[in-house]
């Protein structure tokens, strides 16, 4: 039974909410996505094998071909969540104008699930000398549950993988960690007129900003990489709540900040280089101070530049290697054995927005190009 066309396929995928929040009102599961992908891989050969991660989130592998080595090629299942009313049309709808297709997951990047069975479908009848796996996981956008659930399994997948987010077609070896952390100081409320009364945890609090950017300017100065757009680490301050009456000593404060590591920063060093500032300032401002992540890093990554999968996709693109500022699962198929890249058709500029789209001229050469990685890894691979 043969799958629904590309553009079918694109809009059926559309079609299946799968938003994934840190927020439980907007929190869906991505059975719909996972079982269309299920189906529609099984009706070609492929082994699917699902895992439930958490109630309602889903990891897809689906295998086609048996053995060691071959080729990886991956994407997260879910979707951010959407403002409705800011899209010209309905985001769960597939819409072509201007040349290009619109819908939530167009573009990142449930789309690229509809390219790599395109890709495939005329090779099935090829034997497969390595297998080819398709890799479909759950959460990417809020807490990647599904690919940290994959490397802390630590079943070996393929030789290489590739992950289709949005990178333009350009192929991706680095990009930078991702960490959002949060500081809470409690110190002790008290009359205004007399600040004998109490311990600012505010004014605590602003001494602790200091020092994280005094951190960010050793950093900064220690660590760069001429690689990305922005060559240094970066630290930003993003939210501040604390206290409630300009009459009062705030006795409570929290800051949420985003810290983005290069390629070779180790991130639990980074955090115990704050700690070690914010353990004296406590001390000394007499107050509690309590700092943890807010959620799991994303270390960053780094493909060597003389990998074969590196060099392969920069021969066949036409590209050499870059570098971007976003976080990717690829670190986590990295820690698993694969040399791994990201390269997919979409734009970076248009995920996350309203109206997001792909690029109607971007399919033939996506195709195109996963069908030149199937056949080098999974037809006539060199070992």
């Amino acid at each position: 039974m043969s799958p629904p066309n590309l553009k079918e396929r694109f809009a059926a995928l559309i079609a299946a909410p799968s938003v994934s929040c840190t927020q439980a009102h907007w929190d869906q599961t991505n059975r719909p996505v996972i079982e269309l992908l299920s189906s529609w891989l099984g009706d070609l050969g492929f082994v699917c094998e699902t895992q439930e991660i958490s109630p309602g989130k889903f990891n897809l592998l689906a295998s086609y071909g048996s053995g060691p080595g071959g080729l990886v090629l991956a994407g997260h299942s879910d979707t951010v969540p959407f403002d409705a009313p800011l899209w010209s049309g309905d985001p769960l709808q597939l819409r072509e104008a201007d040349d290009r297709w619109y819908g939530l997951g167009v573009c990142d990047m449930k789309g690229f699930f509809a390219l790599i069975i395109e890709a495939v479908l005329p090779l099935l009848q090829q034997p497969f000398r390595q297998p080819l796996l398709i890799l479909a996981t759950c959460d990417e956008e809020s807490s990647m549950s599904g690919a940290r659930a994959l490397a802390r399994a630590g079943r070996p997948l393929g030789r290489a993988a590739v992950i289709g987010e949005p990178t333009g077609l350009r192929p991706i070896r680095l990009h930078k960690g991702v960490m959002m952390e949060r500081i809470d100081i409690l110190g002790q409320s008290g009359h205004s007129s007399d600040p004998s009364f109490g311990h600012s945890a505010l004014e605590a609090m602003q001494a602790a900003m200091h020092e994280l950017l005094l951190l960010r300017g050793e950093w900064q100065r220690e660590y760069q990489n001429p690689l990305f757009n922005v060559p240094q680490p970066t630290l930003n301050l993003g939210c501040i709540h604390g206290g409630d009456n300009p009459n009062r000593i705030c006795g409570q404060c929290s800051l949420e900040f985003d810290l983005r590591p290069l390629p070779g920063m180790d991130p639990q060093q980074l955090r115990a280089a704050i700690r070690d500032k914010l353990q004296p300032l406590a001390e000394a401002r007499q107050v509690q101070i309590d700092f943890a992540p807010l959620f799991p890093e994303v270390p960053p990554f780094e493909q060597a530049a003389d990998a074969e999968l590196v060099r392969l996709a920069e021969r066949l693109t036409g590209h050499a290697a870059e570098a971007v500022a976003f976080g990717t699962e690829a670190p986590y198929l990295q820690q698993l054995g694969c040399e791994t890249l990201v390269l997919g058709p979409g734009d970076i500029a248009c995920a996350h927005q309203p109206d997001e789209y792909l690029q109607l001229s971007r399919l033939e050469p996506c195709v195109n190009l996963l069908r030149e990685l199937i056949t080098h890894y999974c037809l006539n691979p060199a070992r």
